[in-house]
């Protein structure tokens, strides 16, 4: 994103608006007029998690041993459920692997950890809190090449010769520093091929869109991370998950109420498909019902229902975040999947999964100042805002429902160091992963002391 013609446009609008802050500031808060939703907003980098309120000041924060891992959820008794990264670099070829889960107190006592990370498997990405106080965590762990081939993969890229196999797991926690595995999906388990008719998943790719395509590449150039989910989230009442690719540019839904034995055939649970593809939506290309032309997600991130009471309730959002495409720009889209009854998706055989069109897009080509091509999320507020995060420059800023920025902030947190106020933003690496806001309301800040301390970034040199 084009930072300074941002700061250009914020430094004209507090000549002509009330409730503005002065146009000196370059990191932390640019834009705060009264419209925007009362709230807070929990964002993590490195080994720090903030939650600041619009006026950019701490009113809690929460220090661990390790670098975040991606995300990061405030629960409603006010506890912290974090994903960090305690693996060394380079054991697998894949950004954003973590390999722990960690819980803290409102306090910033840890009172639960759990590692998930071994030589052939890690934690990367996204985690999630269950109602029922488990956790989703999204996994990979190694296929190898002799495992691969047999699955039916043609071509497996050196030096690894490898595929990543895409895991959920459910964790029950046990103890301070320990978990029960209590349900499992692997992607392994549903995959369909048509290049060797000897190997496992032989069958007709275009006919059986509840499996992928372990051939398919996409935006992964062959390599071992062949899918990359970045996300996994979940409603309740549903039962169901949904998952995000970066590589195939596809958003999954699967069923969650199975057993883990069912989740690994296609039959069982609630849905009667065990563990396939309830849904999908983003790019027919995969399943060989649409060209590239066709194509709607481009690296994308952070799918998730919007929540109960929100304008666009139960519809599903997304960051599309526009990579690979020509030209490069980003999105939020929102659609409305077919179903015949909630969670019973509608699919024509031989055809694409609907629907054919987002029904809302903010972001177009005309506006290729909004890109990011990684990271970054999009949240559905009270009053039909919306909070999104460009996660490249870590800029955060709220849209109205007629889309006027009413409040806008960027991290102050570089890739080495806390920015000054007045700092050039872009001088230092200061990418998010992912924001969400919370508004006063939630349980989590009941009894809390809210007391506003000092803004992150450090004061005019």
């Amino acid at each position: 994103m084009n930072l300074n013609r941002y700061l250009l446009y914020i430094c004209l609008l507090s000549f002509l608006s009330a409730g503005t802050i002065s146009c000196q500031n370059t990191v932390g808060v640019l834009l705060n007029k009264k419209e925007a939703i009362d709230g807070y907003t929990l964002f993590s980098v490195h080994d720090k998690t903030y939650l600041i309120n619009n006026d950019g000041n701490i009113v809690n924060q929460w220090d661990s041993d390790y670098s975040v891992g991606q995300s990061v959820y405030l629960l409603e008794n006010g506890n912290l459920l974090r994903a960090a990264e305690v693996l060394s670099k380079g054991r697998f070829t894949m950004p954003s692997v973590g390999g722990r889960t960690e819980l803290f107190d409102w306090d910033d006592n840890l009172i639960w950890e759990y590692n998930y990370s071994t030589t052939t498997a890690t934690q990367h990405h996204d985690i999630y809190p269950m109602p029922n106080g488990n956790v989703l965590i999204l996994a990979i762990e190694v296929i190898d090449g002799a495992e691969a081939i047999q699955l039916g993969r043609e071509l497996l890229t050196p030096p690894f010769k490898q595929l990543y196999n895409e895991q959920i797991l459910e964790l029950k926690p046990k103890n301070s520093n320990d978990a029960d595995i209590v349900w499992e999906w692997n992607v392994k388990d549903h995959l369909i091929q048509e290049y060797d008719e000897t190997k496992d998943n032989y069958g007709v790719i275009s006919e059986n869109p509840k499996r992928l395509d372990i051939n398919h590449i996409g935006s992964s150039s062959g390599g071992a991370n062949w899918i990359h989910f970045n996300s996994v989230q979940y409603n309740a009442e549903l039962d169901q998950i949904a998952l995000t690719s970066k590589h195939t540019g596809e958003i999954y839904i699967i069923d969650h109420s199975t057993t883990t034995a069912e989740a690994a055939t296609s039959a069982g649970g609630i849905y009667k498909k065990g563990g396939d593809f309830l849904y999908r939506w983003g790019n027919p290309a995969v399943y060989k019902q649409g060209t590239v032309e066709d194509q709607k997600l481009f690296g994308p991130h952070y799918a998730h229902w919007i929540g109960k009471g929100l304008k666009d309730e139960g519809k599903i959002i997304v960051f599309n975040n526009g990579e690979h495409r020509v030209p490069e720009y980003s999105e939020v889209l929102i659609i409305t999947p077919p179903a015949s009854a909630p969670g019973k998706y509608s699919y024509t055989t031989n055809s694409a999964y609907g629907p054919a069109n987002p029904e809302y897009v903010y972001g177009a080509p005309a506006n290729p100042d909004f890109y990011s091509p990684f990271k970054s999320s999009a949240q559905r507020l009270p009053q039909g805002h919306m909070l999104i995060c460009d996660g490249e420059s870590g800029h955060f800023l709220e849209i109205d429902e007629n889309e006027n920025i009413v409040w806008e902030y960027i991290s102050p947190i570089g890739g080495s160091r806390i920015l000054h106020q007045g700092d050039d933003p872009t001088s230092d690496k200061n990418i998010v992963f992912r924001a969400i806001k919370y508004t006063t309301d939630y349980k989590a800040f009941d009894g809390k002391d809210l007391t506003p301390g000092l803004p992150i970034e450090k004061p005019h040199q």
